[in-house]
């Protein structure tokens, strides 16, 4: 029977768990406010793992990328913790990146509420005109 998800996939969702755990306990940068993690993915030699955070609170893109850089400085010292963790021959090497998906996500979303607002508030005027016109 074959397996339902790819070996790759099976680590990254054991390397995000991990790490989900890992950055809090270990990083103690006070730089580095609370971390996201949104994805994980592995290559397919198992050599290489990106991983896609987001920083919960901060909206200034200058902050996200030094938030960033402190993960990628750290990212040797975590992969280490990683590879106690995992039972996998070698631990993929680490790489993070900034996710920009969920901030442009929330930009989209506020665009269609207030679009939706404003469809609503014409509704009600041109109703309400149609009711002055009657009398």
């Amino acid at each position: 029977m074959a397996r339902e998800f790819s070996r790759s996939d099976r680590v990254a969702d054991a390397v995000q768990r991990s790490l989900a755990h890992l950055i809090p306990a270990e990083i103690r940068d006070p730089r580095l406010g609370m971390v996201n993690i949104n994805s994980v993915e592995v290559s397919r030699d198992l050599t290489l793992a990106k991983i896609y955070v987001t920083f919960v609170g901060e909206d200034n893109p200058k902050a996200c990328q030094d938030s960033v850089s402190i993960l990628n400085n750290a990212a040797s010292f975590l992969r280490s913790l990683v590879g106690k963790e995992l039972t996998v021959r070698s631990t993929p090497r680490l790489q993070f990146y900034y996710d920009e998906s969920s901030v442009r996500g929330q930009v989209l979303s506020n665009l269609i509420d207030r679009a939706i607002a404003a469809d609503k508030a014409n509704k009600r005027d041109s109703s309400s005109e149609e009711d002055e016109q009657e009398i």
